[in-house]
């Protein structure tokens, strides 16, 4: 499946060098996994990942996307799900007060209007229902992400959700092992040196866009050398590395649950 479609910052389980990443945002699905229940939507599917978590612990899927390709041939390998087509928000084709868990990890980031996704995803959800929303944590960002329209730190998503939850927002973090923390500082190192070349600062004043390309070659390239530095670090890091914490600064992704 990895092999045919593309999505944003594609990572992929058949490269050594995308290991840890794929652990980290994996440890999220897995953690959501546990509140799953009944009638589920995820926001943002991407290649379906949740799927093989989700499956079977919520009554029916749905998923919503912008990758027609895509999501054309996940409805063919789960025909007893429902997949929907379209750019977001708003939620096209859903009904208010229609499910008891949203999730949406490592999306909210990429979106223009967060006010309008947030107020969407109230919509949709049935009164004491529940959506998990997971994000990166700016304090952690080693660049610019040219795919991200903005990221967070845990104050600021906090006041954000708030304002759509009042009082029903718990904010937590996905931790790294010393060995998750090790393979960050090494890359952190790495990419200082990348962009010294940046003398101009371009990654900061050129449009978003414009960088994704030359954003996801030096990434790859970056990723694929510090797996030759260190091979067993990169590969030796799992699931078991990563742990939820109630103190988000330290972490490297925020992980908030609200209740409607």
């Amino acid at each position: 499946m990895e092999k045919m479609f593309k999505t944003s910052e594609v990572t992929s389980y058949e490269i050594a060098s995308d290991n840890v990443l794929n652990n980290r945002l994996f440890f999220a699905y897995k953690k959501a996994a546990e509140m799953v229940h009944g009638n589920l939507l995820e926001v943002g599917c991407g290649t379906g990942k949740g799927l093989t978590v989700f499956a079977e612990r919520c009554a029916h899927y749905t998923a919503i996307d912008k990758n027609t390709q895509l999501l054309n041939h996940l409805s063919k390998l789960y025909p007893r799900f429902t997949f929907i087509d379209c750019f977001i928000p708003p939620f096209k084709g859903i009904g208010n007060d229609a499910f008891d868990v949203v999730v949406t990890l490592q999306v909210i980031e990429h979106i223009e209007d967060d006010h309008y996704f947030l107020r969407e995803i109230k919509r949709v959800l049935k009164a004491g229902g529940k959506a998990i929303i997971s994000t990166p944590n700016i304090h952690y960002t080693l660049s610019r992400n040219p795919w991200h329209v903005r990221e967070y730190t845990p104050a600021q998503l906090k006041v954000l959700l708030e304002q759509y939850f009042p009082g029903q927002v718990v904010l937590k973090g996905v931790k790294g092992s010393a060995a998750v923390m090790k393979y960050h500082e090494q890359n952190r190192r790495s990419v200082q040196r990348i962009m010294r070349w940046d003398i101009f600062d371009l990654q900061h004043k050129l449009p978003r866009r414009i960088l994704q390309v030359p954003y996801d070659i030096l990434n790859r390239m970056n990723r694929n050398k510090l797996m030759h530095q260190d091979s067993e670090l990169v590969s030796n890091i799992g699931l078991e590395d990563f742990s939820l914490d109630d103190n988000p600064d330290l972490c490297l992704d925020l992980f908030a649950v609200v209740t409607k």
